[in-house]
This record gives C-alpha cells, sequence and structure tokens, in this order.
C-alpha cells in the first residue's frame, strides 16, 4: 500500500481527477513532501479509494488524476463506542484508537461524572475536532472509513433511545458480578445461532458509570463486562473493550 494517504470529500460522480482542499492539500505537499509524479490513494471514509498519481503538488489545492477506483470491503460487524467524555485531549485519542481499531461509530457520552460539560456551541466544535482525528488516523492506519460521531447525549438518552438499534448491548463494569465478554458471546451464540452483527459497548468515565446509569442501562438490555480486575483509565479501557471484541468477532468470521 502506498505511504501517502489524503482524505477527499464524496463525489457525487466517479472522477477522473480529484482536487483536495486546502488542510489535505497542505497535509500532503508541506507536511507528507509529496511531489508531482508520486502515487497517493484518495479515500472518502466511505470505503471507496482512487489510486492516483499526484499531477499538481500545490500545498493549497493538490491536484490527483485517477488511475483507477476500488471498494473496500466493510466489516461483517458493526461495533459502536458510546464514550463517557473525558477532561483533556483524552477524548482524541480514544477516537483515533477507535478508527484504527475499526470502530463504524462513535457517541460521546455525558454522564454525572464527566468533568467536560459541552454546550451546543462547543458540540459542533468538538465534533469537528473529533471528525478531524478519525481523518488523521484513517490516514495513519488505511482504514478506508470514517467512523460516524455523533452529537454528545447523556446516558439515559443513549439507553432509551438508542438501545434497540443493537443486537448486543454491552457495558464496561466495576461491580461485583460483572461477565466475561467471552461468556456473553457464547450465550449470545448459543441462542441466537449466529454472530452479533451490530454490537453497542458503553464505557464509563474515570470512577466509573454511577449506580443510576448502570442501572438504566441493565434496565434496557445491557449486559455489564469485567475487563479484568484491575482498574483501567478510561482511555485504556476503551482500546482494550474494543480490541478484544474485534478479535472475538474477527476470529469468529475468519
Amino acid at each position: 500500500m502506498p505511504d501517502l494517504r489524503s482524505y477527499c470529500r464524496p463525489p457525487e460522480v466517479e472522477p477522473a481527477e480529484i482536487r483536495l482542499d486546502r488542510e489535505e492539500s497542505h497535509h500532503l505537499v508541506a507536511v507528507n513532501r509529496a511531489r508531482e509524479g508520486d502515487t497517493v490513494v484518495a479515500f472518502d471514509g466511505l470505503g471507496r479509494e482512487w489510486v492516483c498519481e499526484c499531477v499538481a503538488a500545490d500545498k493549497r489545492e493538490a491536484v490527483l488524476k485517477v488511475r483507477f477506483a476500488q471498494k473496500a470491503r466493510p466489516l461483517p460487524y458493526r461495533i459502536t463506542l458510546a464514550q463517557a467524555v473525558p477532561k483533556g485531549r483524552y477524548m482524541d485519542a480514544i477516537i483515533r484508537k477507535a478508527t484504527e481499531i475499526g470502530a463504524a461509530a462513535i457517541v460521546p457520552l455525558l454522564s454525572e461524572r464527566t468533568v467536560v460539560r459541552v454546550d451546543d456551541e462547543e458540540a459542533g466544535k468538538k465534533k469537528e475536532k473529533w471528525v478531524t482525528a478519525t481523518i488523521e488516523a484513517a490516514k495513519q492506519c488505511g482504514n478506508p472509513w470514517l467512523p460516524e460521531i455523533a452529537e454528545p447525549v447523556s446516558v439515559e438518552t443513549f439507553v432509551e433511545r438508542q438501545s434497540g438499534n443493537y443486537d448486543l448491548k454491552l457495558i464496561a463494569s466495576l461491580q461485583p458480578g460483572a461477565q466475561s465478554l467471552r461468556e456473553v458471546l457464547t450465550r449470545f451464540r448459543n441462542e441466537q445461532k449466529r454472530e452479533p452483527a451490530n454490537v453497542a459497548w458503553m464505557i464509563g468515565p474515570e470512577g466509573d458509570f454511577t449506580t443510576a446509569e448502570m442501572a438504566a442501562a441493565r434496565n434496557h438490555g445491557f449486559e455489564p463486562i469485567s475487563l479484568g480486575p484491575l482498574v483501567l483509565r478510561c482511555e485504556t479501557a476503551a482500546v482494550c473493550a474494543l480490541s478484544v471484541l474485534s478479535y472475538e468477532l474477527q476470529n469468529a468470521t475468519a
């Protein structure tokens, strides 16, 4: 796979050439030092890629001549990460790692223990920043699919409005009685005679979800899952949860 990758807005018709926006042009030419004649793979975040030749290495508007197009096959499952928003830049890091692992969607959660408070204006700015983080991660790891970034919502809103959209609903838990992921997957497979195709996994803030939030999630069918005997930071928990679930689903469908 060529090293140079650039994101382009999804074109309405199959393009013969692709003109990158100013930000992507600057990154390709000024940061990655692309030159005319270099091979560049442009992707639209929806699984479509175009293998191109750079014909104008302009950091304000790079131009790519399309050699051929290709469509990536999506993963046979969708994982939604519902992540309580941590303070600082940790959410950016979580979104990058989730993109690398292959999450299909990310829902920022505002829990009772979330330190960050997001109003409507801040939500728009944060979402724009988080989308940029997905693009950066996708270019780095070669993922042609960008995860959908939802608007920040409360835990209660998420479990009430969205919980019916998934075949399997998981919530990381520090409380006694939480099961292992393998136990829950085995039960699902035995009962449904298939693999889960659409899974949600909720990850709490530092200190975990409150008792009320955990109860609300369980009342809407979320299964408490233990990530092991140690208390993990939220960004570590997100990576751990997505990694073990992705491994189990990939291994089952291989």
